[in-house]
């Protein structure tokens, strides 16, 4: 596997499941794949789970590990062409990324959607610059439009947890006070498309995502309808695709409370974190005995270790 970007490059979910299962199990077992090898992590925007999760990842399979914030620990970067250097930006993107990818064997890179642009930001710009310029393997710590490895994990969680053939799975919009970028939400649909499950979204009108990544998909604008019979109910922000990066509502109706539980099948509370408690999940619900985000987090290890895996092979 030379680039990771969409879930859809795991092929058969089944299988996919089956094997971080396995590295689950055997987080050891494969030290000697990464020795001698470096995977140099950049960031273009802040992270602890992807951070810490991917960093350990590497180090169980043996690699060293270089991480570098691009916002704190390097030149200020241009990203554009044809631009006249003459501000505050030192060196330009096209330059920085072969110089990275000269000092390692693998880089995984996180860089949010900007909302300057939607044509930029679901043309990922800056990821698909690091593929064609770095000359190294790369795959995506979350970019504009989809986060997989979290999708990955979000699955191998539910998988663990679920108890029937075909639980029904609610991904629920829910409020924020800033705009948040769609790559969550796109990823766990796009996801969840992979799968036989019962795959419900919930937001509020103006919210759809891209259609792209919602095939197949139920799409209801009533939280309650869509919560009802719930086995897992995933709950995120996110802006307006429509309105692209706008943010349309606030409607604290929408936050996942106690009572709005009480409408699933006892279901599992999920979230990728980081969370505003009470406005995107009560405090009760984030702390009871059916919230999986610490087991949810805590698998984000075994998701990134199992791409690490394969970009090694």
């Amino acid at each position: 596997m030379k680039t990771f970007t969409s879930i859809k490059q795991l092929g058969d979910i089944k299988q996919a499941l089956a094997e971080a299962a396995w590295v689950k199990d055997n987080p050891f077992a494969d030290q000697d794949l990464g020795r001698n090898k470096t995977l140099l992590m950049v960031f273009f925007n802040n992270s602890l789970r992807t951070r810490l999760s991917t960093q350990k990842a590497a180090l169980n399979l043996g690699m060293n590990v270089i991480v570098l914030d691009v916002a704190q620990g390097a030149w200020k970067l241009e990203t554009e062409r044809g631009v006249v250097m003459d501000g505050d930006k030192s060196e330009h993107l096209l330059e920085a990324i072969p110089v990275m990818g000269s000092y390692c064997d693998v880089i995984g890179l996180r860089s949010f959607a900007r909302f300057e642009s939607k044509e930029d930001d679901y043309n990922e710009v800056i990821l698909n610059q690091f593929i064609r310029y770095s000359g190294k393997p790369v795959f995506s710590m979350e970019a504009a439009t989809r986060h997989p490895l979290q999708t990955y994990a979000d699955l191998l969680t539910i998988e663990e947890h679920r108890t029937k053939e075909r639980p029904k799975v609610v991904l629920t919009w829910a409020p924020h006070p800033k705009a948040l970028p769609q790559a969550v939400p796109n990823s766990f649909a796009e996801g969840m498309s992979m799968t036989d499950w019962d795959f419900v979204i919930a937001n509020p009108e103006g919210y759809d995502l891209a259609p792209e990544f919602t095939c197949g998909a139920r799409i209801t604008h009533n939280q309650d309808e869509a919560l009802e019979g719930a086995d897992f109910v995933y709950a995120k922000n996110w802006a307006s695709y429509s309105s692209y990066g706008k943010v349309l509502s606030q409607d604290r109706s929408w936050t996942v409370t106690s009572e709005k539980m009480a409408l699933t099948d006892n279901a599992f509370f999920m979230h990728c974190l980081p969370v505003r408690r009470n406005m995107i999940v009560s405090d009760d619900v984030i702390e009871s005995s059916r919230s999986l985000v610490i087991p949810e987090a805590s698998n984000r290890v075994v998701s990134a270790q199992t791409v690490l895996k394969k970009m090694l092979i």
